[in-house]
């Protein structure tokens, strides 16, 4: 038994959650996926996998050899690409997680300068609002929005991103504008779920105002859109209505009163900035967040 192939079809299909997926991931037929996997349990003397009619779930030990034998892995690419030297060109696969607007508007530009740059990449992007642990999931590179915990994560900050107020021209002329936070409550607001964000909203000097909003809505987008379409005020992140700003869809309110910005970092696994592919897709993601007035702008939004 090749170990190293039986790792790693073991991690396709604990990544797949089935045998079928994992095989066509792999480019392999499905009986030889399984044939693979049961030598290496054979092998360890352990049940890794536990198959249902409907699910593949990892074990306990399955959990625990998933993650070391991601780490091994990776360590042999890092391994290799070292030996092959700095003028190699990066090859394989990496995994990128970032908050679903921000990925969307400002990392999948990166994705696809550096795909086509580098033609024997591939990159799976997953884009959540909510905090994805890399080593769990098995990814090489985040982006992170806010004060990071102490973790075996290494960080690079490539800018801040702040929480505004927003509403139309139109609502305004309606139903004029607010001059500090306590007058929030005398007007239509827009409540988005998505990233964790709340009905208290946060202001300068750690006050706080707990609020009733009229449309709460599970994506960013509805939010805003809302608000562009003259319904309410709306609290957003900096960097996803700088576009409507800069149109005059939207007014900035009570930037005074506003909380401290927010760092953004690349984050990425310990261990995994030596390979050639992961270094070479942060060095381009960092130049290009660095130059984004979205999260850097010249002059404050």
């Amino acid at each position: 038994m090749d170990r190293l192939h039986a790792m790693e079809v073991f991690i396709a299909v604990a990544e797949e959650e089935g045998f079928n997926s994992a095989a066509r991931r792999l480019r392999m037929s499905a009986p030889s996926v399984t044939r693979a996997v049961a030598s290496l349990e054979e092998h360890l003397g352990v049940r890794l996998l536990e198959r249902t009619t409907r699910h593949v779930r990892t074990t306990d030990s399955g959990a625990h050899y998933l993650e070391d034998a991601r780490r091994l892995l990776s360590q042999l690419t890092a391994i290799e690409e070292a030996t092959a030297g700095i003028r190699g060109s990066p090859k394989g696969h990496i995994g990128v997680t970032a908050p679903v607007l921000f990925g969307r508007t400002l990392i999948t530009p990166t994705i696809v300068e550096y795909l086509q740059a580098h033609p024997e990449t591939e990159v799976s992007a997953y884009f959540l609002d909510r905090v994805v642990n890399l080593v769990d999931e098995g990814l090489e590179v985040g982006v992170r929005i806010g004060q990071l915990p102490d973790s075996s994560l290494w960080a690079k900050r490539v800018g801040a991103v702040r929480h505004l107020l927003c509403a139309s021209p139109t609502y305004l002329q309606k139903h004029g504008t607010p001059g500090n936070p306590s007058e929030l409550k005398q007007h239509q607001l827009i409540s988005s779920s998505a990233g964790g964000f709340s009905h208290v909203w946060q202001f300068k000097g750690a006050s706080q105002v707990r609020l009733r909003p009229r449309l709460n809505t599970t994506t960013n987008d509805a939010a805003i859109e809302a608000a562009c379409l003259g319904f309410g005020i709306v609290r957003s992140l900096s960097y996803q209505v700088a576009a409507h700003i800069e149109s005059g869809e939207l007014v900035s309110l009570l930037d005074e009163f506003g909380p401290e910005p927010m760092p953004v970092h690349i984050v990425h696994r310990q261990g995994q900035y030596e390979t050639i592919r992961v270094r070479a897709f942060i060095e381009m993601l960092a130049k290009n967040l660095l130059a984004d007035s979205r999260i850097n702008p010249v002059t404050e939004i």
